[in-house]
């Protein structure tokens, strides 16, 4: 029995975990970090405890400080929530020696499963289908190397400790094996604290499938069905749906046994899924067994109308499994995305910033967990998913329009995320008619406008440049540099999105304003307006907006995409060069964790300079001309700033160019 619970996370999964708990009667702590004080998952649960600085490692990664924040609250029971120390055999252990309930699986358990090596083994020996591949704690590149060409290539290198893509590397070549080695340990090592890899035969174009599973401390276990997480980035998954279109009753069975044997042979207990791989051929294999409630496990409670972490709980406080397998019922489809601070143009770089307006979709069938709020702001120390939008519907298609209906209407202004990115997915042929890989993103979607760099319309900007002309009239500055009240001649407004300019010239006529960008004309009329909206006819059709103005940049959500312009209608000209070649910057907020040169050295456009750390992954930078390294500016170690100018390359001369290619 336990009646306080304190949630080990942060985020949108802390905030669901707290809110069944409080509706099951439970009080709730929460834990924070002191960059997180002001977290929605702070503010809701009846106490909180900050545990630490900002960085994971100091707070949410802090045995020692979530226990002691049990101990002063009288939290007898803890949920780790996804991710953290949720499967952290340690922590399970502190919290036994604490005579705190973890609720989740035993220390053995979590162990066994935790490790993709000796899972792997353990599934083999249960007669579980399982990858050919081969696993080692020797760092010598030369065993690898023998196994893979044994193995056959293309191979898949993954961390042993974890998941999420951190370590993981599909290597095509037996080139790039060794230093594809090297990288992967590393990334492995500071995401989980732990660097042992293991190799396995990449399978070609497969389906990523997934059944949750529930055992109780009595040994009764069943399944809940599948969830197909094919749709994935990074080997991250971005979309994930149950029923999955690709899995018929037989093929169902099949799994749910073999997962169910696969929590057997282990002692589980409480909420488990396993996952396996999936081929051309319908032939499946053990991937690994995560040991924790997932991130998509709203799809399964909206098609079996079970609540999960109410499941966990009542199994955690002794409880039997509440239903059969027979009873387990599996009605509608339902799709969840996740919602990234992220740039999909910039390949899914990570991204900070603020959150000056966060309204999330409502309608029949929708529902948003997120851990946001307007006015707080994304920082660079926790992963980048900022909310999850889960659609379900009575047959898959009506989820999916619901879904991607839902994208459009969420309004996140600030920092720059991937809902329209992910409104494309849904609304691609491949994924509409169920036939989506973990290729697909890379193949049949690699071409979408989405992944290029934003680029405003003509009406986006003749839009965003009238909200501008009618906010300088209410402000006062209608007298500014041909702002006029009455706009008797064209009016022009200089808008800046990223390196492009774009001139808009408006003309107040006797139906409106009219708009002129480029070779483009729209009249367009306001019918109604307030301080973050705007209903007007555009061209003959009656629409609406919303947007945030911070200083000089107007964020504008419009036609289901946000956009960031700036004003620069007033400002001074820009001189040419001010950004010069070879300014080698931050991507991001983030820790430097490698240079690999030094100063005077000559480098090649392409190599990789230095390694940043930020949101759990690592990220090159890489030079953009040739020539040679000076003003270095940092070392392994520091923590950088987004766009911070970390080192110079001068551009080799053109003059040097022409000898080096006499060979003089």
């Amino acid at each position: 029995m336990f009646n306080k619970i304190l949630i080990a996370n942060r985020g949108e999964i802390a905030v669901r975990v707290i809110r069944t708990a409080q509706s099951m009667g439970y009080r709730t702590v929460a834990v924070f970090s002191e960059p997180d004080s002001g977290a929605p998952h702070v503010t809701l649960a009846d106490e909180a405890v900050c545990i630490g600085p900002a960085a994971a490692s100091a707070s949410y990664l802090n045995i020692e400080a979530i226990i002691e924040a049990a101990r002063r609250t009288g939290a007898d029971a803890v949920h780790p929530g996804y991710g953290f120390l949720s499967e952290n055999a340690a922590f399970v252990a502190a919290c036994d020696e604490n005579n705190i309930t973890f609720i989740g699986p035993p220390a053995g358990a979590m162990e066994l499963m935790g490790s993709k090596r000796r899972s792997k083994e353990a599934m083999a020996e249960a007669d579980v289908p399982t990858v050919p591949g081969f696993q080692s704690s020797d760092t010598n590149p030369s065993p690898w190397q023998k196994a893979a060409e044994e193995i056959g290539y293309p191979v898949m290198i993954k961390a042993s400790a974890g998941g999420g893509g951190r370590g993981m590397r599909l290597v095509h070549e037996p080139k790039n094996l060794a230093d594809e080695l090297q990288r992967a340990r590393s990334e492995a090592e500071n995401a989980f604290g732990d660097g042992e890899l293991i190799l396995e035969k990449a399978i070609v174009r497969p389906r990523h499938i997934e059944i949750q599973v529930f055992a109780d401390k009595a040994g009764n276990a069943i399944h809940l069905g599948e969830r197909d997480c094919s749709v994935q980035r990074r080997h991250q998954k971005v979309v994930e749906e149950a029923p999955s279109p690709f899995v018929d009753e037989e093929m169902r069975q099949a799994m749910g046994e073999a997962a169910v044997k696969a929590a057997q042979a282990c002692g589980y207990v409480g909420a488990g899924t396993v996952e396996f791989i999936v081929d051309e051929q319908r032939k499946f294999y053990f991937l690994e067994m995560n040991t924790r409630l997932q991130v998509e496990h709203p799809v399964t409670e909206e098609v079996t109308g079970l609540d999960l972490v109410a499941l966990q709980l009542r199994i955690a406080a002794g409880e039997p499994l509440p239903l059969t397998q027979e009873q387990v019922r599996i009605e509608g489809h339902a799709i969840e995305v996740r919602l990234y601070a992220e740039d999909p143009a910039a390949n899914y770089m990570p991204q900070t910033g603020p959150v000056h307006r966060w309204e999330p979709a409502t309608g029949d069938g929708i529902r948003v967990d997120s851990g946001i709020r307007s006015g707080m702001a994304v920082t660079p120390h926790y992963d980048p998913m900022i909310a999850k939008v889960i659609a379900r519907g009575p047959d898959r298609d009506t989820a999916r329009r619901r879904l991607v209906r839902a994208l459009e209407d969420t309004l996140l202004l600030g920092v720059t995320h991937n809902a329209w990115f992910l409104s494309r997915i849904l609304a691609h042929p491949t994924f509409a008619q169920g036939e989506a890989t973990t290729a697909f993103l890379d193949t049949e979607f690699a071409d979408d406008v989405s992944l290029q760099p934003l680029t405003a319309s003509s009406k986006e900007l003749a839009v965003a440049a009238l909200i501008l002309y009618r906010s300088s009239l209410q402000s006062g500055h209608e007298d500014r540099a041909g702002w006029s009240n009455s706009l008797p001649s064209p009016c022009p407004v200089l808008l800046v999105e990223g390196e492009r300019q774009h001139w808009v010239r408006l003309q107040e006529t006797t139906e409106g304003t009219e708009a002129r960008v480029g070779e483009s004309t729209h009249q367009l009329q306001v019918e109604t307006e307030t301080e973050s909206g705007l209903v007007f006819t555009a061209d003959g059709v009656r629409q609406q907006c919303q947007y945030h103005r911070a200083d000089e940049t107007l964020y504008l959500h419009y036609t289901g995409r946000s956009l960031a312009l700036l004003d620069q209608t007033h400002a001074p000209a820009r001189r040419a060069g001010d950004v010069g070649t070879g300014k080698i910057r931050a991507t991001m907020d983030g820790a430097v964790i490698e240079v690999t040169v030094a100063e005077g050295d000559t480098v090649q456009q392409g190599q990789t300079l230095a390694v940043l750390e930020a949101m759990k992954m690592e990220h090159p930078l890489k030079a953009d001309c040739d020539g040679t390294v000076s003003d270095l500016k940092v070392s392994a170690g520091d923590q950088v700033r987004t766009k911070q100018v970390l080192m110079t390359v001068t551009p080799t001369s053109s003059d040097d160019q022409e000898t080096n290619s006499h060979g003089e």
